[in-house]
């Protein structure tokens, strides 16, 4: 069985990646590489984009899955 830590760093590109962690147990979820992309693509609005990108689909990812809050995200939704 796999837990993820407190805080997952690390191959986080994607909203679904997002879910993923929360649903294993993440409280937080780093963004390093997708931040330091949209930094060098445009600056302090390519990070805003990016930020932008993770948040919508990290929401269409919980929407999809019948999750209305974060508190909503369980492990159930991993399948194994």
């Amino acid at each position: 069985m796999y837990l993820a830590p407190p805080g997952m760093d690390g191959g986080v590109r994607r909203g679904t990646d997002v879910l993923k962690a929360l649903a294993l147990g993440a409280r937080a979820v780093l963004i390093g590489r997708p931040y330091a992309w949209g930094l060098a693509a445009n600056g302090e609005a390519g990070v805003r984009k990016v930020i932008e990108l993770l948040r919508e689909e990290t929401l269409n990812a919980m929407l999809t899955t019948g999750c209305a809050k974060v508190a909503d995200i369980e492990r159930s939704l991993i399948m194994t």
